[in-house]
This record gives C-alpha cells, structure tokens and sequence, in this order.
C-alpha cells in the first residue's frame, strides 16, 4: 500500500472523527490488525432539530439541553439552538425569507450543566441548533410542552432528532379523530426534497401528493397526513425519504379524546425488537408493525414483566405481510405491573419496525403516548428534563442479565450530581423512580451507561398532573437509544504529514 493511499485513510479517519461516521476496517488491512488500530474518539460536531412545538394558543414549551461530561472530548466548544427560517408569502405569491434574527433559545455553555429556556403560544417555530468540541459528544435537547385542552392536550414530549435521509413512523393515522403531521425540518444551506409514502392494512396508498416535497433552507415543513389519501385509516406506517439533502422527521399525533404526543421514528428495521416502558397502569396497548422488505414477518409477542417473560393470552403471535400494516389491540396487556414488548422472529422471518400506543385512563378521562422500537442503551443514552417528582426509568433486559449506571446530572438551576447502580435479570423490565440531584433546583437529565452483561433498552416516561383531566396525569415517554457520541477510527500507525508520489 502505498503513502497516498495510507494518507486517504488518514483523511478518512479524521472526517469520522467529525461527523460521528467511522469505518470499522481499513481497505486492504485484516480483520484482526483493524479492532487491534481502531481509538474510541469523542465526535467533534451534532446537529439537532426540534420540529415546531404545537399549533394550540395554550401550548407551554420547555427546551432542555445536555451533554454529558467526558475527558477524552477537550476543554472547549459551543453550541446553540435557533429558530428556523420562517417563509412568507408575498401579494405576487412568491416567497420571502424572513430570516433567522431571534436570538437563540438555548446556548449551553459546558459539558455536565443542563441548560433550559422556553416559548410559549402556536408562533413558536422548529429549532435548527448545532454543538462543537466538548458540547457536541452526547448532546441531548427534550422539547416539553403542556397543552392544557382541546384536541391533542396533554403532555407532548420529544428529544429534538439529528438530520438524516430515511425514516419509518409504524402507528400513525389518517383517521377522523386523529390530526397527525410529519414534521420536516432541513438544517442545511440548500433545499431538500422529500417523498412520504403511507402504508395501510393493505399495502402502499397511492397519492402524489406526498412527492417531491420541497423543504427550504434552514426551515420546517407541517404535512398533515389525512390529506394525502381519500380513505381515512385507522393504523399506517409512514415512510419518509430524502431524494436530496437531509431532514429531521417527527410525528405530532393528536387524538379529538386520547389526547396527543409526538411519534419518533421507530430504529431501523430488525429481526429482534424492543419496546421499553410500557406502564403499570396502562389501560390500552396497541402494537403497530411493518415488514418493509420482500418477504413476510412471523413474530413471536411476549411482555418482559418484573419476574419474566409473558406470552400475552391471544396474542402470542403476529404475522406481518411484506409490504402491509399490521396492528393489534393488547388490551390492559401489563395487569398492574410496568413492562416491555419484545418482538422476537419465528423461523424465516423479515425484519420489521413497530411502535405502541400506550394510554392510561379511562372513559372520557384518557391520555397518550407512543413507544417506538428502538436501539439498546449501550455505551451511554441520555435524556433531559427530568423533575423532582414525576419520572419514571425502565429497564429491560431481554436476553442476559444486564447492568447500568444511572447519572443524575446537577439541576439548571442548581443541585450536585448522584449516581446508582441497577442490575435487570434476564426477560425481566425493571421500573424504578431514577436518583435524584441532591439540593436539585430547576430540571436534571438523566445518563445511563452499560456496566455489563446482557444488552439493557430503556425509557424514561414523565408525567405530570392535569388540572383539567383529575385522576389521569399528563404523560409522555421517552426511549434511551445510545447518543452515539463516540465512534471508531482507524489508527495509523505511520506519519503522514508528507504526502510522497
């Protein structure tokens, strides 16, 4: 091999480096003396972007930012989080760029303190925020919003997304008492163009409405969903694809009497899947799945309970046709005790992406919130915007016995950081009140980190009582995928400051 190509590997490395992309293997190298080279390096720049809060005159939103502290990430950076450009429409119809000129509602200024800020009312936009040197590994925004009546009041919770080009959304709905929006949000200096395809009990909707959705620079786009199809349907799967430049996508879910909260997307497809969290007191699951593939899914359905695995009576199984949405009622599926689905393959089967519905409640008094699928904690998950009273952290484990450590950070507004230790036994969920900073003041986040063992997935689901709705709290879940904040590089062992012909 010769110095040119060594230094191509260099560049290649360091651009990893960057953007939080690696290369597991050198080209011409083996397998055994690439994991001897590769460095576990801290990702030098994130980007985040928080769809727009809520269309009600009632909505109360709070932004949260975090990042975890680390040595290996340096001793400086920046970070902030704005608002998107907002388009306008002239008298002649053409567009106008308003600009960017607020002030940024968040700017964190180091590792380990979490940082707040807030809005208020349907103006506020979606925010496009990026972070650098030791603020980029790990960093975490929640966006929190109270709605306090009318369609889709509730407690709307959902950690802000990096720009990417392919997303499923497994439970969202065209139906007469939802109002659900993708929301697209372009961070980059040039426009990006979109396709969302909807999926229903029958196969793919046809609409050309959802093509070729141009989203502007620096700016978010609302689709509502029941406008891209004549026939309203109960449960689809959404599909949304970048043909050019890149977005961030949620789903806003809004129900006329369950209340609403954000869908995130479901993790990429897989033949094992886990959805973490499902509380104690849920009056009604509904499971939603797709086999995006050629082939069939046979899956087999069983709850990760306090003490292990349960086949849910009736529901033991679900086939999933390629190409086709397939949803389940599971009923009060947890009887009392908080738990997690765990979707496992029955001989061939295709990989899928699925999501749950969760409400808590009854009658006229009910609540939501969605679940996707979603990646183990692995190296370290984090969320934000935790309080004194009111979260809940679950645990799972679905194949060996796994430990965690829990961080709880210092509070926005004061408090000294406190960690605890969980060990969750194999096919179990364990759900605990997470540690809490003591002298908190303001909100905290909370890190979790595989200590050893078996893969753990968890969630965090915060509540809050609803002065309109007695009995029945506010709720929101959240999962607690890895950040990713650390990634591969190949180490080179050679200096290859000199380029040589």
């Amino acid at each position: 091999m010769n110095r040119t190509t060594l230094s191509l590997i260099a560049a290649a490395g360091a651009l990893a480096a960057v953007t939080g992309f690696a290369a597991a293997t050198a080209p011409g190298s083996g397998d055994g003396d690439s994991a001897k080279a590769a460095a576990r390096l801290p990702v030098e720049r994130s980007s985040l972007l928080c769809p727009a809060p809520s269309s009600s005159d009632l909505a109360e939103t709070a932004y949260t930012s975090y990042t975890p502290a680390s040595k290996e990430s340096g001793s400086s950076g920046k970070a902030a989080l704005s608002p998107a450009t907002r388009e306008l429409t002239d008298s002649t119809g053409s567009g106008k760029d308003k600009g960017t000129a607020d002030k940024p509602v968040l700017s964190p200024q180091k590792p380990g303190k979490p940082v707040a800020g807030e809005s208020s009312g349907a103006e506020s936009p979606a925010l496009v925020g990026s972070a650098d040197g030791n603020l980029a590994p790990g960093w975490t925004v929640q966006q929190t919003t109270e709605v306090a009546a009318g369609t889709g009041r509730g407690l709307l919770g959902v950690n802000c997304s990096a720009p990417d080009t392919d997303f499923w959304f497994p439970g969202a709905s065209t139906a007469k008492e939802r109002s659900d929006y993708i929301h697209l949000t372009n961070p980059d200096d040039s426009a990006a163009v979109v396709d969302v395809q909807l999926y229903g009990a029958n196969g793919a909707i046809k609409s050309d409405v959802g093509e070729g959705i141009q989203v502007q620079p620096h700016s978010s786009v609302p689709v509502l969903l029941s406008t891209l199809t004549d026939k309203p349907q109960t449960n689809v799967t959404l599909h949304v694809t970048a043909r050019s430049g890149r977005v961030a996508a949620a789903v806003l879910a809004a129900d006329d009497k369950l209340g609403g909260d954000w869908l995130p997307a479901s993790a990429d497809p897989a033949d094992t899947v886990v959805l973490p969290g499902i509380p104690k007191d849920a009056t009604s699951v509904r499971l939603v799945a797709f086999a995006p593939g050629d082939n069939d899914a046979d899956l087999k359905v069983q709850l990760a309970s306090p003490t292990g695995r349960i086949s849910p009576a009736g529901h033991e199984s679900l086939h999933v046709k390629s190409g086709m949405t397939a949803a389940v009622d599971l009923g009060d599926v947890t009887r009392g005790e908080a738990g997690s689905l765990i979707l496992t393959p029955t001989g061939d089967s295709a990989p899928v992406v699925a999501a749950l519905r969760v409400v808590r409640g009854k009658g006229e008094d009910q609540e939501s919130a969605f679940i996707p699928a979603t990646r183990p904690v692995g190296a370290r998950a984090t969320v934000a915007d935790n309080r004194a009273k009111g979260s809940t952290l679950s645990l799972t484990a679905p194949g060996a016995a796994g430990t965690v450590k829990v961080t709880a950070s210092a509070g926005t507004e004061g408090g000294t950081p406190v960690s605890k230790t969980f060990t969750v036994k194999g096919g179990t969920t364990t759900s605990v009140q997470p540690p809490v900073p003591a002298g908190l003041k303001g909100s905290y986040a909370l890190t979790v980190e595989q200590v050893s063992g078996g893969e753990v997935y968890g969630s965090r689901m915060l509540d809050v009582p609803d002065r309109d709705v007695p009995g029945v709290p506010m709720f929101t879940v959240q999962t607690l995928p890895d950040d990713r904040g650390m990634v591969s590089v190949p180490h080179a062992d050679q200096d290859l400051s000199v380029l040589q012909k």
